[in-house]
C-alpha cells in the first residue's frame, strides 16, 4: 500500500470509527433510562467509539465459537494460502484459517489480560491501602520491597521469571499479576494516603472498627474513581506485555490462539508486501486505543473539569 493510498483513506477510516461512535452513542441513549442517557451525552465521540469497540471484543471473545469458520488449531491447507474463500484472510505458515485464529485469539488474550489486571488489582490495592492505613515499619517494608521489584524492567523480569517456573497458563497469570501489582500498589498507597488523615477515618478508628472495615468500607469506596482509571490503563500494559511475550516465544503456547505469535507466525509474509501479519497487531493497537479513550473520558469526569 502506497503512502498516497494511506493518506487518503486514513481519513476516511477515522470518520467512518467516528461516525460509528457516533450512531452507537444514540442508540445506547435511546435505550436506557434518562440518567444514564444524560451521563451518556457527556461522552465525546473518541469515548462512544472506544465503547463500541470494546463491546465488539468481548463480543468476539464470549461467542468465539460460534463467530469463527474452524477451530484455532485445525489445519485445513497449505501455508499461507492467499485470502480467498473459504479462508477468507488466508492461513498462517502451518496452514490454519488466520481468521478463526484471529477471532479465538481475542478469547485468550484479552480474557487473560483482563485476569491478571483483575488479580493484579486485588493484591496491589488491598496492599496499598493496607501499607498507608497501618503506616510506620509496616509501610517501609512494604515500600521497600515493591522498590526493589519495580526496579527490574518488567519485560526483562517477565522474562526470567517464565524461564524459571514454566510458559504455563497459570505461570503467565501469576508472573505478569505479580509484577503488575507493584505499579498498582503505587497508586493505591498514593491515594490512601490522602484519605488515611482524614476525619471520618480517624472516627471510625476511635469507634473500635477493625481494618478489613476500614479498607473495604471507608477507604475504598472513596479511592474507586482514580482506581478505576488505572484499571483501564494497568489493562493496556498487561495486554501489550502479553502480546509482548507470546511473539519472544514465551507467552501463550500453542495451540492457544493469541495475537502476538499470530504476529511471529506470519512475519515473513511483510516481505513479500502480504499485510496478514498485520491485522492481529491492528487489533492489539485498536484495543489499546479505545480503553485509552474511554480512561481519558472517566478521567476527565472524575477530575470535576468542565469542556
Amino acid at each position: 500500500m502506497s503512502l498516497f493510498s494511506v493518506m487518503i483513506w486514513l481519513p476516511v477510516a477515522v470518520i467512518s470509527c467516528l461516525a460509528a461512535g457516533w450512531l452507537f452513542q444514540q442508540a445506547l441513549i435511546l435505550s436506557v433510562n434518562e440518567t444514564t442517557a444524560k451521563f451518556l451525552r457527556t461522552a465525546p465521540l473518541t469515548a462512544s467509539f472506544g465503547l463500541l469497540t470494546i463491546i465488539l471484543y468481548i463480543t468476539f471473545a464470549v461467542f468465539a465459537p460460534l463467530i469463527a469458520p474452524y477451530q484455532q488449531y485445525e489445519i485445513l491447507a497449505g501455508a499461507f494460502e492467499p485470502w480467498a474463500y473459504p479462508y477468507l484472510l488466508g492461513t498462517d505458515n502451518l496452514g490454519r484459517d488466520v481468521l478463526s485464529r484471529l477471532v479465538y485469539g481475542a478469547r485468550n488474550t484479552v480474557g487473560i489480560a483482563f485476569l491478571i489486571t483483575a488479580l493484579a488489582f486485588v493484591v496491589g490495592t488491598v496492599l496499598g491501602i493496607y501499607s498507608a492505613l497501618r503506616g510506620g515499619l509496616v509501610d517501609q517494608l512494604f515500600g521497600r520491597f515493591i522498590d526493589v521489584l519495580m526496579a527490574i524492567p518488567t519485560l526483562i523480569f517477565s522474562l526470567l521469571m517464565l524461564t524459571i517456573f514454566g510458559t504455563s497458563v497459570l505461570s503467565l497469570v501469576l508472573v505478569i499479576a505479580t509484577i503488575d501489582s507493584t505499579r498498582v500498589f503505587r497508586i493505591a498507597r498514593a491515594v490512601a494516603l490522602n484519605i488515611v488523615v482524614l476525619d471520618y477515618i480517624e472516627a471510625a478508628k476511635l469507634r473500635g472498627e477493625s481494618t478489613t472495615y476500614l479498607i473495604v468500607r471507608e477507604i475504598l469506596p472513596n479511592a474507586m474513581a482514580p482506581l478505576a482509571a488505572e484499571f483501564g490503563l494497568r489493562f493496556c500494559f498487561v495486554f501489550l506485555t502479553i502480546s509482548s511475550l507470546s511473539f519472544l516465544g514465551l507467552g501463550l503456547q500453542p495451540p492457544l490462539a493469541d495475537w502476538g505469535s499470530m504476529v511471529r507466525d506470519n512475519a515473513e509474509l511483510i516481505s513479500f508486501g502480504d499485510v496478514t501479519p498485520l491485522i492481529p497487531a491492528g487489533c492489539i493497537a485498536v484495543l489499546t486505543i479505545a480503553v485509552n479513550f474511554v480512561v481519558d473520558w472517566l478521567l476527565h469526569r472524575a477530575s470535576g473539569l468542565k469542556d
